[in-house]
Parts: structure tokens; sequence; C-alpha cells
């Protein structure tokens, strides 16, 4: 089949053609093997929360040293995610989003191996690390090679890569337990998550190139040409006005924190910013303990336990899926009122009906919490971000949302597991509750809506060095 060809005269043209070049099997292609980050970020968070109790059974921990470890994941993002926006606009996307990958696999490799608590904790603190430093740059990516109108919805599939993920790291613990690895079955299960990101960054490495708005803003237009060229499978042919084609010089936001919270983007940073860190507390508080939640709810079998873990977080696909779908329609802030509305109500009837009504209901229950979590502030938050602002200020503005709501993903990861040893299911649910109830209040007031917009004539008004 023949290559499409186009002709480029100025860099705006390369906006003009990626706002709106239609959705292609390599377009695809390129949205699977970027998102596959939110794969390994979702099975290295959660293939844990699913092993808890062979992790204190092997190492005698504390509730206190389980919520370290589990928490040392969303602690290390916090700083790669910082560090991972600032250098994705200064060194570009790809070399950002490789470095990551690899720093995974080593970190994958020796969590697996750990032979004590300490050597298990630093190793996830660097997987956390890796994670935050790709997780904005992913974001990133995906809205800087998406169609105007496919934006919002593409950068929404994250949510359904999520929790297909989580349902994977399910299935894969199942069936290490069926071949009666014993004591070895977490070891196991997290050196996957070396395998699966070795996958990827193999992919990458083979079929991923710059982003196009990215060299756009920072090559000459004969090199942001040929990263045109390898991202869409396209010939371009180049006849540049004049001066188009001089030597570029590299240019930066002068004050990156200045910039975020000034009057044009702090009602944005604010929103985007509050909405993930909001959407992670509750999400890291209850979605990452369904395991322990399940156990409780249907009894000590791991098979069972593990089975009621896949086909509730089903759910979670599914309101991914409605939620990437709706966002071009609904837009990105009214799904996420929707989707806070629905995990308050289920927090506050699951706090008040457990023990007190039918195992399958609180389940459902549990179910439909995932589906307005994903469908609502889950997809929307990181969403927000990476819509918010023109290229030259993205990575940066989705590295400091990303990295400030690891708060969020720590705390929730923190204080369920204390908590809930204190108070027991029902309290817990009650005093969790205030995440989305906060959620609502917060994006009812702040009335910012990123979806359909084209923010890159704002790069005019960013004082640049």
């Amino acid at each position: 089949m023949a290559q499409s060809a186009i002709t480029i005269h100025t860099k705006q043209d390369i906006i003009d053609y990626v706002n709106g070049q239609k959705n292609t099997k390599r377009t695809a292609l390129l949205l699977i093997i970027v998102l596959g980050t939110i794969f390994l970020d979702a099975y290295d968070l959660t293939i844990l929360g699913t092993a808890t109790d062979q992790l204190t059974s092997e190492f005698t921990l504390s509730k206190t040293y389980l919520s370290y470890i589990m928490t040392a994941m969303p602690f290390g993002a916090l700083f790669g995610a910082a560090i991972g926006g600032f250098y994705a606009d200064k060194l570009g996307r790809k070399l950002i989003l490789s470095i990551s990958l690899i720093s995974l696999i080593i970190g994958s490799i020796g969590a697996a191996l750990a032979p004590v608590p300490s050597v298990l904790l630093c190793f996830r603190l660097l997987m956390g690390f890796a994670i935050g430093m790709d997780s904005p740059v992913a974001f990133t990516f995906v809205a800087e090679i998406s169609n105007k109108k496919a934006k919002g919805r593409n950068v929404n599939y994250w949510q359904v890569v999520w929790y297909i993920a989580v349902v994977t790291s399910a299935l894969i613990v199942m069936f290490f337990y069926s071949l009666g690895t014993g004591a070895l079955l977490w070891r196991y299960s997290v050196g996957m998550g070396a395998v699966f990101a070795t996958i990827i960054l193999i992919l990458r490495l083979f079929y991923l190139s710059e982003s196009p708005t990215w060299s756009m803003k920072n090559k000459t237009l004969e090199e942001a040409c040929k990263e045109l060229e390898k991202n869409y499978n396209i010939t371009v042919n180049i006849a540049p006005d004049q001066g188009e084609n001089a030597t570029y010089e590299h240019r930066e936001v002068k004050h990156p924190m200045r910039t975020l919270f000034n009057k044009r983007y702090r009602p944005r940073t604010i929103l985007a910013t509050a909405i993930a860190t909001l959407q992670g507390m509750q999400y890291y508080a209850i979605g990452l303990y369904i395991p322990l939640i399940a156990t409780t709810i249907m009894g000590q079998d791991k098979l069972q336990s593990l089975t009621g873990t896949a086909l509730i977080n089903i759910a979670g696909i599914f309101g991914g899926l409605t939620g990437a779908l709706l966002t071009p329609k609904l837009g990105a802030r009214r799904l996420t009122i929707i989707g806070f509305t629905l995990v308050a109500s289920m927090m506050l009837l699951i706090g008040n009906f457990y023990g007190q009504t039918m195992t399958w209901l609180i389940a459902a229950m549990v179910a439909v919490f995932l589906f307005g979590h994903s469908s609502g502030p889950g997809t929307q938050g990181k969403a927000i971000a990476s819509l918010s602002y023109p290229t030259i200020l993205r990575g940066k503005g989705t590295g400091f949302v990303e990295s400030v709501s690891r708060f969020g993903s720590m705390f929730g990861t923190f204080v369920f597991p204390i908590i809930y040893g204190s108070y027991g299911l029902n309290k817990t649910m009650l005093i969790l509750a205030v995440f989305p109830i906060v959620g609502v209040v917060v994006t009812t007031l702040i009335r910012w809506e990123p979806v359909g917009k084209d923010l890159e004539y704002e790069d005019q008004y960013i004082e640049k060095v």
C-alpha cells in the first residue's frame, strides 16, 4: 500500500496536519505503545496488593511497614514526575520514555529478588521514580500525536489500559498460584513486570519517534518533518517558505512555576491538580486494596478473592471506555462531577450497609465505585492536565500535576491499611468519602473545559529564554 504524501511549507503546517489527520492503524499502534506505561504503572502498583498476606508473613511486617512498602512507588513517582516533565520539555519526549523504562526493568528485577524488606523498599522507590518520570510524558505524547477532535478521547483511554492491567495482575497471580509457587508467588508476579516493560521498550525503540509538535518547536523544519514521517508513516515533501528552515534556536519557558500559576493558567493548574490528587486519594485508598476488600467480603480463600478482584475490576474497564468515548460529547469537567458523585454515593452506601446486606450487593457497589471512578475523575484528572497547556509548557504542566497528585496516591495508599485495621471497612468508607465530596465542590467551582481547544496560539503569551 502506497504511503500518502503531504507538502509542508511552514512549521504551522505540521500542527495543522497533526490536528486534522485521520485516526489510522499507525496512530492506534503509537497509542498502544505509549500507553503501555500506564499498563506497567497499574500492574506494578497493584500486584503487591494481591500479595499483602505473603509479604506480611515472609518478612513479619507490621501494618505500618507494609504501608511504607505500598507507599514507596507513589513516593518515588512524586520526584520522577517533576523531573520527567521538566526534562521532557528540554530534551524531548522519546529520550525520557526510554530512560524511564530501563529504570523500571532494573527496579522490577531487584524487587522480585529482594532478600529483606529494606531492599524491596529501595527497589520499589526506583520503580516509582521510573513510572513517575514516564507517566506525564506519556500523556503529553498522546496529546501531541492525536488530532484535535480525538485528543481528549485518546488521552482518556489510559483508564481502560489501567484496569486491563489490574485484571491481568489478578489473572497472573492466579496462574502462578495454580502452579504451586507457594511463598515465591509474589516474586514471580513482581518479576513479570520486568518482562512486560522489556516488551514495551523494544516496541518503542522500533516504532516510536519524537513528538512532531515538540520537534516543530525545538528543531529545524527539515528535522521536524522527518519525525512527522516516522510517526505517521507518510511521505513529506518540504517546500519551505523563506526563513522557515533556518537553524532553530531552542527556547524554554523562563519562569515555569510562575507561568503555571499566572492569571491565564492558574485555574487550569488548580483544577487539574485537585482532580488528579483527589482521585488518587480515593482510588489508592479503595481501589488498590480491592484484593483485601474482596477477602473481607468473600472470605479467606485465595482463588476466590482473586477471582472477585478480577471480576470487580472489569467494571473499571467499562467505565474507562465509557469515559473516553463520552469525553468529546460531554467534556472532561462534567464527566468528573458525575464520577465523583457516583463514587461518593457508593462509599457512603458501603459504609452504612456492609455487614447488613447480601455479599453480592456490596461487591456490586464496589464495582459501581470503580465504574464511577474510571469514567469520571480517574480518567479526567490526567486528561485535563495534558490538554490545558501549549506544547512549550505541556511537559512541565503535566509533570507538576502528576508530581503533586502522587501526594494523594501516597496518602491513600498509606492511610487505608491503618484506618481499616483500626476501624473496619464500614467506618473506613465513611471517613474516606470526604475525598470525592471535596472533588465535586472543586470541580463545580472552577469552570475550565479543555476538550476541543487548540492552545498552541498561547505560545505567544509565554515569556521564554
